[in-house]
C-alpha cells in the first residue's frame, strides 16, 4: 500500500503520511496516529515513539520464574511458583515464547553473574540429560530443588554432580529437568529498557494531557 493511499484510507489528504515524515518536529494527533495505525495495522504506541513491538504480537516480556541466590540455588521452590511467573522481565528483542527468565539476586554468582542479570532459559527441556554434561543449565533435582549449576557425572548409575566455584559440590542427586541456557541478559540493559519504557510512557501521557486539556464532559442528554 503506497502512503498515499494509507492517508486517505485513514481520512486524511494523500500527503498525511509523507508530511508526517517530512516534518518529524511536527507531531501528529493522537487521533490521526490511531487513524494511521488501523490502516497499517500497527500499534500507535509505535507510530509515536518506535517502543515496543510495531504489532504488538513479539514476545518482549519473560515471565521470571525464580530468583538465583546463594550456592546457585534457584528460589522459591518449582511448586510455589504460580504459572504466570513471579515477575516479567522487560526485553529490548522478542525472545521465543518457550523462554522463561530467572533473575540473579546478590552477589554470590559473581564473577560469572552480577545482581540484576538475567538468564533466559527453555521451558521445556531440548534433549536427553547427558547431553548437557559440562554444561552450565537450570536443573531441577528429583527432591525439588532447583539450581543454576554445571551438570557433572555422578558415580551412582543414573546420578549426577551440580558443580559451581563459589558452593561445594553436590553429588549423586536425579535430574528431573534441565532449562538449557539461551541467553544472559545483563543488569545495565535490564534496567535501561525499563527506563526507556517509563520514558516513553510519560512522552504518551504528556501528549494526550495536552491534548484532552480543557475538554469539558458533555452530557449525554443535553438538548440543542
Amino acid at each position: 500500500m503506497s502512503p498515499a493511499k494509507a492517508s486517505q484510507l485513514a481520512g486524511g489528504s494523500k500527503d498525511l503520511i509523507r508530511n508526517i515524515l517530512r516534518f518529524p518536529d511536527k507531531q501528529p494527533t493522537i487521533a490521526t496516529l490511531k487513524a494511521i495505525s488501523q490502516v497499517l495495522k500497527v500499534r500507535w504506541e509505535w507510530l509515536a515513539d518506535g517502543g515496543g513491538s510495531p504489532t504488538g504480537e513479539g514476545t518482549y516480556q519473560v515471565p521470571v520464574m525464580g530468583y538465583i541466590g546463594a550456592g546457585g540455588e534457584i528460589m522459591p521452590e518449582f511448586e510455589q511458583v504460580p504459572p504466570e511467573g513471579l515477575d516479567q522481565i522487560d526485553l529490548p528483542f522478542p525472545v521465543p515464547p518457550q523462554i522463561i527468565g530467572l533473575g540473579v539476586k546478590g552477589i554470590s554468582m559473581m564473577p560469572a553473574y552480577k545482581d540484576g542479570d538475567a538468564v533466559l532459559v527453555w521451558k521445556d527441556q531440548k534433549m536427553a540429560t547427558e547431553h548437557y554434561l559440562g554444561e552450565e543449565a537450570a536443573v531441577r533435582t528429583s527432591d525439588g530443588r532447583r539450581f543454576l549449576k554445571e551438570l557433572q557425572r555422578g558415580t551412582d548409575r543414573g546420578a549426577y554432580n551440580l558443580h559451581s566455584y563459589n558452593a561445594p559440590l553436590i553429588e549423586n542427586v536425579g535430574i528431573e529437568w534441565v532449562g538449557e541456557i539461551y541467553l544472559t541478559v545483563k543488569a545495565p540493559v535490564i534496567r535501561r529498557m525499563a527506563q526507556s519504557q517509563r520514558a516513553a510512557e510519560t512522552r504518551r501521557q504528556n501528549r494526550l494531557d495536552l491534548e484532552t486539556d480543557g475538554m469539558d464532559e458533555l452530557s449525554l442528554d443535553k438538548r440543542a
